[in-house]
């Protein structure tokens, strides 16, 4: 497993990780999202809700991995979308992401 993925493992176990588009835009609308991992295989009108979401909140948005890997790493089956709400974590996501 890559350290992207690991580092999601690490924040969902610290609490830091809330998944599914729903609470996912309500923790954008309440501004404690910090950073939005979207799955590179999510479908066009999730991807254009969460990415306008973002920009509206000017909340970082980042493209990674599959509906799978993204689920895998944080326990669940699969998962679309996950926002992150700690400001550290969210850091060294965009690290990561960016390389």
């Amino acid at each position: 497993m890559n350290k992207f993925l690991q580092l999601l493992g690490l924040a969902m176990r610290a609490g830091k990780v809330v998944s599914g588009e729903e609470w996912v835009i309500r923790e954008i609308r309440s501004g404690k999202a910090q950073l939005v991992i979207l799955a590179e295989d999510a479908k066009k009108n999730t991807e254009k809700k969460v990415s306008d979401k973002c920009d509206s909140y000017n909340v970082p948005l980042l493209r990674y991995g599959t509906r799978k890997e993204l689920g895998n790493a944080i326990g669940k089956e699969t998962r679309v979308v996950i926002a992150i709400t700690d400001r550290g974590f969210a850091r060294s996501f965009m690290k990561l992401g960016s390389k």
